[in-house]
Formats: structure tokens, sequence, C-alpha cells
């Protein structure tokens, strides 16, 4: 067995409408043997009720901080937004902070992604990698595969140009050049998150081949280490989806994707809706995200109701308390991995992505926000010198998200004015040094 790594940049994220702002990741080095384990259905997964609710209850809110959060209220509604749209819980430690309509069930929009985290990484692990198989029908003679292609997909939701033109490469060391065959897709096979099997297949037949490239595909392919080579391997036939694996192959290359925990971190900086719904589906779907997320939160299952697992539409709807708590249960859960939830969300200031945009942030915060037409929502963890980690959610919903955006703004760094902002990251939002070496790679059987 030869164990092949493989530098990827991540620009092709830049092709979903959702991204914006990509970078290139760490070189790779070989990681350990992933875990990897198959799709759970939903009655297979494991459940750990907390043990307290890793929220509080929503009486008696600090005097202090619920003044300041009824000050921003007021400013809203003098500019027109309606008190009744916007939600808010502000919580630290064991002191409930702030209290607006926290366990009122409000349109979350890409928050609902902080949900598919959770259960995501509770329902496999940090560490686990999604694989995808390439085999063979036929023999090699020649230079010619005299058969077939096989791609059996394991759900890997990152499966982009460059894994394609790495594959390409692979088979041209193993001696491919020519397939007599069909390029046949089986399993749940995604790539450029694309998720319909056929059109994924011809991403992936073109990606094989430099000679039939698109300006698409030669852009990303520019963007990898000088001396990447052009893959050239020709498939004669058609692209064919096949509900199973013919039992006379021979696997050739085992592809793992980026662990989980990576895969979530590049999720939620590009806010990728089609990631997050991959990732939806491969716990069960968003009904299982929605039952699991409140069950790991320890908050009643209807302050989390969900269509989907990305947060478009405005029926996704996430209570203040519930937002706040699903931060909480991840940061909890990593925490026995070395990890907290900076390791999955973007650090203001320190990460790109689509908050790059928002200057005003304070800096070191580590959140994830929503934009979904009339909704701006933004949650997460904020260091203060006095009050510490203060974990927060802010849901608003009105006609302008740049007047709601601003004024989430205005609210942080007045909680910072009152409670000393940090001057560097503290220890408890420092992710994980070790992660930045984590990547895709492949190995030729």
């Amino acid at each position: 067995m030869k164990l092949t790594p493989k530098k990827l940049s991540i620009t092709t994220l830049c092709i979903s409408l959702c991204l914006i702002g990509c970078q290139s990741p760490e070189p790779e080095i070989t990681s350990p043997t992933p875990e990897a384990t198959p799709s759970p259905e939903a009655s297979q997964i494991s459940i750990k009720i907390p043990e307290k609710p890793l929220t509080l209850p929503p009486n008696n809110p600090e005097k202090i901080a619920s003044t300041q959060v009824q000050t921003y209220l007021n400013t809203l509604a003098n500019q027109g937004f309606s008190q009744q749209n916007q939600g808010i819980w502000i919580q630290s430690n064991d002191t409930l902070l702030a209290n607006h309509q926290g366990t009122i069930p409000l349109p979350a929009a890409s928050i609902t992604k902080v949900a598919t985290s959770l259960v995501a990484l509770k329902t496999f692990n940090p560490n686990h990698q999604f694989i995808t198989l390439i085999s063979t029908t036929g023999e090699i003679e020649n230079g010619v595969l005299n058969g077939d292609l096989v791609i059996q997909g394991g759900e890997d939701p990152l499966f982009v140009w460059e894994e394609g033109i790495a594959i390409g490469n692979l088979l041209n060391k193993i001696g491919i050049q020519r397939v007599t065959g069909n390029l046949i897709i089986t399993g749940k096979f995604y790539m450029n998150f694309e998720s319909n099997p056929q059109t994924a297949g011809n991403f992936l037949k073109q990606g094989l081949n430099s000679q039939i490239w698109s300006g698409e595909a030669l852009n990303q392919y520019q963007t990898l280490p000088p001396g990447t080579p052009k893959p050239q391997v020709i498939i004669d036939g058609i692209v064919e989806v096949s509900p199973t694996t013919s039992e006379n192959t021979k696997l050739l290359i085992r592809h793992y994707s980026f662990p989980l925990a990576e895969l979530v971190k590049k999720m939620n900086q590009y806010s990728n809706n089609l990631m997050a719904d991959m990732l939806a589906e491969a716990v069960g779907g968003y009904q299982v995200v929605a039952t699991k997320a409140a069950e790991f939160t320890g908050v009643p299952k209807e302050e989390i109701q969900l269509i989907n697992g990305s947060g478009l539409g405005e029926e996704n709807r996430i209570s203040p308390r519930a937002a706040t708590g699903m931060f909480l249960a991840i940061d909890k859960y990593l925490q026995q991995y070395n990890m907290s939830v900076a390791d999955v969300f973007v650090i203001v200031g320190k990460n790109k992505g689509i908050l790059e945009e928002r200057k005003q942030l304070p800096n070191f915060a580590v959140v994830k926000s929503g934009t979904l037409d009339y909704v701006s929502a933004l949650a997460g963890a904020l260091p203060t010198k006095e009050k510490g980690i203060v974990w927060f959610t802010i849901l608003n919903k009105g006609v302008s998200v740049n007047q709601l955006r601003n004024q989430q703004e205005i609210l942080l760094r007045d909680m910072l004015n009152k409670w000393g902002a940090v001057e560097l990251l503290p220890s408890e939002l420092t992710p994980n040094p070790d992660r930045k070496a984590k990547t895709s790679r492949s190995e030729i059987m």
C-alpha cells in the first residue's frame, strides 16, 4: 500500500454563490489513519442528554446588561423595527445577562448551520473522514484500462476540481491514460458542491482529462503548487449512474476527505449552504438535525424548527437560547479533543470568509452570522475582561439588513466598553494548532 499525500487549494469554494474570499490551506502532511464510519440512520444515533441544560432559565437576567439591551431595542424601534421581530440571549457561565424573546423560535438564517455542525460533530467525530473509492472492472495494458472506471461516493462534501485533478494524476501514475469503458458513479458522490450524481460524474470526467478542462477547472489548477502535473485520463464511454457496485471490481485508490472539523470550519467560514445540506443528509436529514440538536443542547424541541440543514428559508426557526446552547454544546464536546468552537467557527480578525466585510465586529469574537432576505443573525462567543467568555445570540428581522448589522455591532462594542476588551485571544478560544496540517489525502492500493 502506498500513501500519496497531495496539496489542495480550497479556492473552488468560490464557485458556490454563497462563498467569497477563498484562501488556499496550509500544505498537507500525511494524516493518521482516519476514523471512517457509515452514514447513520436516525435510529442509530446514540443520544446523551446533557447532565444539566447548557443554557439557563429565562427569568431574572442581570439588570445592567438588560438595560443595555433595552436601549438597543429602543434604538431599533426608533428606526422602524418591531421589537416583536427581535430576539436576544446573552449569558456568561451560570449568569443570564439579558433575554428578549429568548425562548421564542425566530427566523435564524445560517445560524441553522450551528445545529448542523453540532449534530454532525457528535454523530461522527472531529477526525472522521468521508471516503471515496476509485475502482476498475478491467485490466490495465499499455496505458489503457480495458473496462470501466468505478467511483463509489462516500458523501464527501468538499470533493472539488482539485480532488479530480489529483485523482487523475494518481491514475496516470498507476499507468492509466485511457479508459475504454464508462465512468460509473455509485453511492453518494458529490463534486463541486453538486449532489446530482450525473452532473458530479460529468465534472469528474472533465477533471480527469486536462485536454477538456473548462476555464473554471484551469483556474483552479493554477492555484495548485507549481509543477503539479496536468492529468490525462481519456474516458471513451459515458458517465453512467448505477445503484450498486459490481462485485468484480478491483480497488485502485482510496480518497479521504478533510477531517470533519475542518469541513465544518470551511462550511461556516463561507456559509456554504450546499455543504450544510450535504452534512445534514449525512446524519439522516434535517429532521434528525432538529431533534438531536435540541436533545444535545437540553432545550425543548419546539425551540429548534428546521426545514433544511443550511438555513435557506424563514421556516428555519431557532430560539436565541437554543442557538447559544448549541454553541456551548459544541464547545463542551470539542474540549475532549483539545479543541474549542474556534476550531469550527470564524475568529473575527483571524480567519478569512464572509465576515471579512464586517469591519466593526470585535476582534477575537468567535461567531456565525446569518443573512436571508429581511433576516440578520449573529451568534457566538465574545471574550471580555470582566465576564470572561460571553455567549450571545442576536436574531433580527426588518426591512434593512445593513441597519440591523450596524446595530448588532454597536451592541457588541457597547458590551465590550462595559466589560472590557481582551488584548489577546484567550486560551479558551484558541484553536488547536495541530489542526492546521489536517487536509484531504489519497492512497494507492
